[in-house]
């Protein structure tokens, strides 16, 4: 990656600081004192590295704006950037690290759920603050988790509303990720489905080193669904995309991908493979809005990378700023201070406007349901307004119960 001339980096035991000259520092009227310490956990190498590369260099520089502008309540962020390599043990020893021998005042990060659900308790014991910048499967309740992505409610549903509603793609046959994110997606698929009158003929989960589909693509084409719902992620998941086009065909049956897209997999397809894929999401870079066409010719001016950017790209920009915002708010770093400014947080993103819900710590935000195009991005189909994250609202009420630490599960 590429950085600004303004940054420098040490590496040491895996970590990786970046900060700006005190010269600059002092110039923008930032005060020679203590800095405030970001810890940013995601995996620069490893499988799931595909989500992670743009976020890094997206929360780069999102700080490295803040610190150019004056820092936060007069003081410079020192984002110190730990490699997770797509390892959970490397999240466990990296998240406690960062607390206890670097003292850093956040942590943001985490690509997965498996990821978020070995740091999370980790936070909570050093009584931290966690900012996870990924869509996930909803239901977490804690009040030092803060969620920026998007969660069924937000994501599913709608998606079910115009597949199954508009499109009367009743029949459908479900693909997930073994483990907590496709499980529990899945489950959420099924009820929607359900809810709205549709069929879930099967449900099946892969783990994430699967590249083989020709065995459930057989299966599918034995079932006639109407439309394959997927649940994959990672790279070697890639293989499922090449495989249904070179076989079934979006045009002969629709594809509907949760994660896709989110690790720039249309910028990597061929335009037939991406052609056809349907989505839902809070930001693509082909938004036809100032805000996005002016976050995207940033990211590549500053990254000097002239490439499809996405919403895990933008998700590390957006969760950064929610989080500065919160401590302009509390007027402090401490983690209780900002967890009390948290309700109602806003920051006028790339994808629009970005609310924290208190009751939840997770993020109100726009929608928009994507149609892959020959161009290897998405064309925009229809939008939802500030939708909430009414799944997890539904299960979890901080205000009442400000000491749950639970994750909720859709019941069937």
């Amino acid at each position: 990656m590429r950085f600004s001339r303004r940054q420098f980096f040490h590496a040491s035991s895996g970590a990786l600081a970046f900060g700006s000259s005190l010269t600059l520092l002092k110039g923008v009227g930032i005060a020679d004192t203590q800095p405030i310490k970001v810890a940013n956990i995601l995996d620069r190498t490893g499988g799931l590295n595909i989500y992670c590369l743009k976020q890094i260099t997206a929360a780069a520089m999102a700080v490295d704006e803040l610190n150019s502008a004056g820092g936060l309540l007069g003081r410079k962020i020192e984002l110190i950037f730990y490699d997770s390599q797509s390892n959970n043990q490397l999240n466990s020893q990296y998240a406690t690290q960062a607390f206890v021998r670097d003292k850093v005042d956040v942590l943001h990060g985490g690509v997965t759920s498996s990821s978020r659900e070995v740091m999370r308790p980790i936070v909570d014991r050093f009584k931290g603050l966690y900012f996870y910048n990924a869509l996930y499967e909803g239901g977490v309740c804690d009040r030092r988790h803060v969620c920026t992505g998007m969660v069924p409610a937000q994501q599913i549903e709608p998606l079910v509303d115009y597949v199954v509603g508009e499109k009367g793609a009743k029949k459908g046959y479900i693909l997930a990720a073994d483990y907590n994110y496709g499980q529990i997606t899945a489950k959420w698929m099924q009820k929607f489905i359900r809810q709205r009158g549709g069929q879930d003929l099967a449900v099946e989960f892969f783990p994430l080193d699967v590249t083989n589909f020709a065995p459930v693509i057989s299966r599918i084409q034995a079932a006639k669904p109407d439309v394959v719902w997927s649940a994959l992620v990672g790279d070697a998941h890639m293989s499922f995309y090449r495989q249904y086009e070179a076989t079934i065909g979006k045009k002969n049956m629709m594809l509907v991908g949760s994660t896709y897209g989110v690790g720039r997999e249309n910028a990597t397809l061929s335009p037939q493979e991406n052609e056809g894929i349907i989505i839902a999401t809070s930001f693509i870079d082909t938004l036809p809005t100032e805000a996005a066409k002016s976050f995207v010719a940033k990211f590549k001016a500053y990254s000097g990378q002239n490439d499809y950017v996405g919403e895990y790209g933008e998700y590390g920009y957006r969760g950064m700023m929610l989080w500065a915002e919160a401590v302009k708010k509390a007027g402090s770093v401490r983690p209780d201070d900002v967890i009390a400014a948290l309700d109602g947080t806003t920051y006028n993103g790339a994808g629009g406007l970005y609310k924290i819900d208190g009751q939840t710590n997770h993020t109100t935000m726009d929608i928009h349901i994507g149609v892959g195009n020959t161009s290897q991005s998405f064309d925009v189909v229809k939008s939802f307004s500030q939708r909430a994250p009414s799944d997890t609202q539904a299960v979890c009420d901080l205000h009442k119960n400000p000491n749950d630490t639970k994750q909720y599960e859709p019941q069937l």
